[in-house]
């Protein structure tokens, strides 16, 4: 070992450090990287936006549910002001209650089908999606093959095809399906609707089917208000014009309902026909209980009764979400979303690029780990 010749410093020569001044109270915080267990919402793997922590769950394209909701407030508000007053002091005062009534019940239907769970399945864990993998390869074979599309299930004497979901890792539910909008596998699928913005399922298909009808009562209220409130106006030989100049507000109400009127009250009758034979829109379309592709099958979910039909559809007890929004995630989950770099504040993403890089220089087996936990 060679000898190693040192020099003696004078301590006073040495430069005396600056002392940094402590940080500001608000920049600490700000600065100071997020502590604790994250919740659900925050690394939800669709495509859906969460607010008021988690408490509202809609779809990322929202469609056309502003329209759907400035058409009714302005119809209703426009019925208020011009044709209520004429109304109520030549006919009743029950019209203002009634339209209100109808109003208000279609409004909180239609936020509630938009903002709630439509019936969202959790999505397979690696572990689970593994699991799953090696009961479908029954040869023992180690080399990879992607599993078979569907699996055939007994339901009420009736052979029902599952088909697997390479998104969610699952073999899908009777009756799911994966949306493609929001990137999802919902329970009891219905159809996705771009006029509320949201999946139509099985937690929220009786908001929308109650929203629906009521629209259509309130739409046919409104129109049928408007026609006498005219009628009115233009008796005495004054003619319609003079009505419509005497209430411009009615004209636009007219036009609205009359174009709007025949397409709500058509979805909302094919919707009872749904109802009533425990069908579902997407099973309806595919043609999947009707025998179209020459098979004899029979629906069996239907319970061959119209009225438990439509008591199970609309009166059941509403199923819990199983997305589990607002929980926490373990702490090795928040460990490795942080990893993968989703919303991870500017210090914790550092902290984990450099956890990771001395992972990869101590070995390569906790860099395999590390591969597979991100997966």
């Amino acid at each position: 070992m060679k000898n190693c010749e040192y020099q003696q410093i004078d301590p006073r020569a040495l430069a005396t450090p600056t002392p940094t001044p402590p940080p500001h109270v608000g920049q600490e915080k700000r600065e100071e990287p997020r502590r604790g267990p994250r919740r659900k919402w925050e690394v939800f793997p669709g495509k859906n936006r969460f607010y008021c922590g988690g408490r509202i769950i809609v779809a990322r394209q929202s469609g056309v549910l502003p329209l759907t909701l400035g058409l009714i407030l302005v119809t209703s508000g426009l019925f208020f002001i011009f044709d209520c007053p004429f109304l109520v002091k030549h006919l009743t005062g029950c019209i203002p209650v009634i339209g209100g009534a109808l109003f208000v019940f279609v409004v909180i239907t239609l936020l509630q089908t938009s903002f709630s769970d439509p019936g969202i399945l959790p999505r397979a864990t690696p572990d689970e999606a593994a699991d799953i993998e090696k009961q479908i390869d029954s040869t023992g074979s180690t080399s990879y093959r992607p599993p078979p599309r569907t699996k055939e299930v007994v339901i009420n004497q009736q052979v029902v095809k599952l088909k697997y979901c390479f998104t969610c890792k699952m073999f899908r539910p009777p009756r799911t399906s994966h949306c493609s909008l929001c990137d999802n596998c919902v329970e009891r699928f219905d159809h996705h609707c771009p006029w509320v913005g949201n999946c139509v399922g099985k937690r929220n298909y009786r908001f929308f089917y109650t929203f629906i009808v009521s629209l259509s009562f309130l739409t046919a209220f409104i129109f049928g208000c408007v026609t006498t409130h005219l009628a009115l106006r233009a008796q005495g030989g004054k003619g319609l014009v003079f009505a419509l100049q005497e209430s411009p507000g009615s004209a636009v109400e007219l036009v609205i309902c009359f174009f709007s009127v025949w397409s709500i009250l058509g979805l909302s009758g094919f919707h009872t026909y749904l109802v009533a034979s425990n069908l579902t829109t997407n099973e309806d379309i595919k043609g999947s209980w009707s025998g179209k592709s020459g098979e004899d099958v029979t629906n069996p979910y239907s319970h061959k009764n119209i009225f438990i039909n439509c008591c199970t559809m609309l009166c059941g007890p509403m199923p819990p979400s199983l997305i589990d929004r607002r929980g926490f995630l373990p702490e090795d989950q928040s460990v490795q979303t942080a990893t993968t770099g989703i919303e991870v504040p500017g210090a914790a993403a550092a902290a984990a690029a450099a956890t990771k890089s001395e992972m990869n220089v101590i070995c390569s087996g906790p860099k395999v780990a590390l591969g597979q936990m991100q997966v």
